[in-house]
């Protein structure tokens, strides 16, 4: 254990779930970070939640659906999977939470698209150059990934 490992991992546990899809964003993709948020209370292990998440970072690598929310509709699956539900009812209690966390998502928002939400198409090498160039990974994903877990927390 790092001299100050202690420290962080007590800092981390205290954070807010939008705090911490931050603070994993840094060494992370979108999808990554927000599921690992919620891997505890889950009772995720953290490497599967990473293994799992790992394509869906960039909009599945084609800059579709934002990885914050791919990311969050994991967690909303996981989230109703409750004892003595049938997969029947999970599916359809999981359909609704991820309509309705897709509402408040474009409503802050305005669209759940890599591209769109990002303004250049990141799946190109041109767009990702843009992309990088103008810190979007730095301005703009910190935000989503935050905004994904604190729909999260705030309404499932």
């Amino acid at each position: 254990m790092y001299p100050n490992q202690f420290n962080r991992d007590r800092n981390l546990s205290t954070m807010k779930k939008s705090q911490l899809a931050i603070e994993h964003f840094k060494t992370l993709n979108c999808a990554q970070s927000v599921l690992l948020c919620f891997a505890g209370e889950l009772k995720l292990d953290e490497m599967t939640a990473l293994k799992i998440s790992a394509g869906f970072g960039g909009g599945m690598g084609m800059a579709e659906t934002c990885g914050a929310v791919t990311g969050a509709y994991m967690v909303l699956g996981l989230k109703i999977q409750e004892e003595g539900k049938t997969i029947q009812d999970i599916k359809a209690e999981t359909k609704v939470a991820v309509k309705r966390f897709n509402e408040l998502f474009v409503a802050r928002h305005g669209s759940l698209k890599c591209k769109k939400l990002l303004g250049v198409n990141i799946s190109t090498p041109e767009g990702a150059a843009e992309a990088n160039e103008r810190k979007l990974f730095d301005t703009i994903c910190p935000h989503l990934v935050a905004s994904s877990a604190e729909i999260i927390e705030q309404n499932f």
